[in-house]
């Protein structure tokens, strides 16, 4: 019996991309996708994408996330969250699959 959950996406992730998708071609989501490379072994690649028949779709007040089925095993138990820093603000995951991640927070270990 497989016990892990889908990512959580936080009501402020959902605040903010619903801003950005006002502004965005009609039928776009964000996408949060694992994909090998970056300075750990693995990167996120977090971007508006239209949605595949094979994603699964996490949804609140019409603002949608999708992610990939090969990406989902690696982001079981996540949280994608949005925050807003000095230095910038971004899209975030807090990814419990994660043993080491660098400093720039899109590349990870497992």
């Amino acid at each position: 019996m497989d016990l892990t959950l889908p990512p959580k996406v936080t009501d402020r992730a959902f605040a903010r991309l619903q801003e950005i998708l006002e502004q965005a071609e009609q039928g776009q989501a964000l996408r949060v996708a694992v994909e090998g490379g970056g300075c750990s072994g693995f990167q996120y690649d977090i971007r508006l994408d239209a949605p595949e028949a094979d994603d699964l779709v996490l949804e609140k007040d019409g603002a949608q996330v999708v992610i990939d089925s090969v990406s989902l095993p690696f982001l079981a138990d996540a949280v994608i969250d949005f925050t807003e820093e000095l230095i910038g603000s971004r899209f975030t995951i807090d990814n419990p699959n994660a043993s080491s991640s660098c400093g720039c927070g899109t590349s990870f270990s497992i």
